[in-house]
């Protein structure tokens, strides 16, 4: 039989980053942690965390971990179903964590209103990972998140796969930028001088719309910028030219601080919602408000 307070320990070091700070919330000594990780990892029989700055879970740790919350949500429901007489010195059932991943922009745009009116009503603690959609679902195949927004359809084990839509990206940069860099047309010459923004090394949007629009690969200059609205700021600022969300980018588009590159040429980017197959009405809420924001923000295909 599995040790669930060892486990629970475990999850807060995953959690924290930290032994230390995995103390401090579960109100006990950084020792006492120490012993509980070392024990469990004995009777497993493997490494369960990595110990660094932050400590990270290998993947056997992952998959406790995942399994853990999942427990939690399914306690939620025992205590939901079985009548419990709590005298009026007992603590109320703690919140439960629900770790998802979500790629940047749809968290800077129709998400995270979604998850901050789940989460205002329900007994959670929201812990979210924020990554490339295209690398999302590799979070939820590690047992690190029991959800994610992604761009693959393909639904990971032990999961359920949801359309949620497309988002809708635009070429764009500044006026100034444009007129600097591409007074000769937009074209593999032009877009091999052109700096162009990227969030990180994992951000393929750029290159997707150039071969889409040259039938060929272009090795783009490019900065790196892991942060959405700033990404947009640079772009109103002339630093180089990137793939916005067209919600993001509409007012800037209207008053002339950015514009197309070329017009009409979107790039449409399918999502899904993947969760794990649990009976969770906690899961199941989240879901029901991601599902209705995506289907009133997002382009229905």
């Amino acid at each position: 039989m599995l040790d669930y307070t060892s486990l629970a320990v475990l999850s807060a070091v995953v959690r924290e980053g930290s032994f230390e700070r995995a103390a401090r919330t579960l109100h006990v000594t950084p020792s006492a942690v120490s012993q509980r990780i070392r024990l469990l990892e004995e009777f497993i029989g493997g490494a369960l965390i990595i110990r660094g700055q932050p400590c990270i879970a290998t993947e056997t740790g992952r998959r406790l971990c995942q399994h853990v919350d999942q427990v939690r949500l399914l306690e939620h429901e025992l205590q939901k179903s079985v009548p419990t007489v709590m005298s009026s010195d007992q603590e109320a059932p703690s919140r439960v964590p629900l770790p998802i991943a979500v790629n940047a922009d749809s968290l800077a745009t129709w998400f995270a209103p979604a998850m901050s009116a789940f989460a205002a009503t329900a007994p959670v603690l929201m812990d979210v990972a924020v990554d490339d959609q295209d690398h999302t679902a590799e979070w939820l195949r590690t047992g690190t998140v029991l959800a994610a927004v992604t761009s693959s359809a393909q639904a990971a084990s032990g999961c359920n796969s949801r359309s949620l839509g497309a988002m809708r990206y635009l070429a764009a940069a500044s006026p100034a930028f444009k007129e600097r860099y591409f007074a000769q047309g937009v074209n593999t010459s032009t877009l091999a001088q052109a700096p162009s923004l990227v969030f990180n090394s994992k951000d393929e949007l750029q290159t997707r719309w150039v071969r889409r629009l040259c039938h060929r690969h272009v090795e783009l200059p490019r900065h790196t910028l892991p942060a959405t609205h700033a990404f947009v700021a640079a772009a109103a600022g002339g630093m180089g030219w990137g793939l916005h969300p067209q919600a993001m980018i509409q007012d800037h588009l209207k008053n002339g601080t950015l514009v197309e590159l070329v017009p009409d040429t979107p790039l449409d980017v399918p999502l899904y919602w993947q969760q794990a197959r649990s009976a969770s009405s906690l899961l199941d809420g989240l879901t029901r408000a991601v599902m209705n924001a995506a289907s009133s923000t997002l382009l229905q295909l």
